[in-house]
């Protein structure tokens, strides 16, 4: 079985999470890279990234070269940003057409977690969806808790394939 962890990251959060279930489960990796980064610092990138995934904005990603028809399982990270996904997600669903695939979907947020994962699975309707985790803080707050969450859970979502 072959699996990908696609996953974007904004302050190292997901990032994180993503190496250590790709490192855990054997997956390969695909990091989704915005071609003009958030230059803003302090409160105000919190602001422009809400704005920006309030708005839908599908910002320009490097080329993504993975076929992603060629995994068996996605397990899928994204950030929380105004109670929904980053939106280089945007993106990357509108743009890349993936169906009929097994999916996990994980996020990293500060607060609690929205309707992102209802979000997400509405972007990847035709696909089966095969279970959600989130994260609070893991750069933060219990770290190695996180860490082992995330295998755990990488693990699990591995044997339903």
């Amino acid at each position: 079985m072959k699996k990908i962890v696609v996953f974007y990251s904004f302050d190292g959060n997901t990032r994180l999470i993503a190496e250590n279930i790709a490192k855990t489960v054997d997956a390969d990796i695909l990091e989704l890279r915005l071609k003009e980064e958030i230059r803003s610092k302090g409160f105000i990138k919190y602001f422009w990234g809400a704005w920006a995934a309030i708005k839908k904005r599908t910002p320009e990603l490097f080329p993504i070269e993975k076929d992603l028809q060629n995994y068996d399982l996605l397990l899928i990270g994204t950030p929380m940003w105004a109670g929904t996904y980053a939106p280089a997600l945007n993106t990357f669903f509108s743009t890349l057409s993936v169906s009929n695939k097994k999916i996990a979907l994980f996020c990293c947020h500060g607060g609690g977690r929205g309707k992102i994962f209802e979000e997400m699975r509405k972007a990847l309707e035709g696909n089966q969806i095969l279970g959600e985790i989130d994260f609070r803080d893991p750069l933060k707050r219990n770290k190695e808790k996180n860490i082992q969450r995330a295998k755990e859970w990488a693990k699990e979502m591995t044997k339903t394939v």
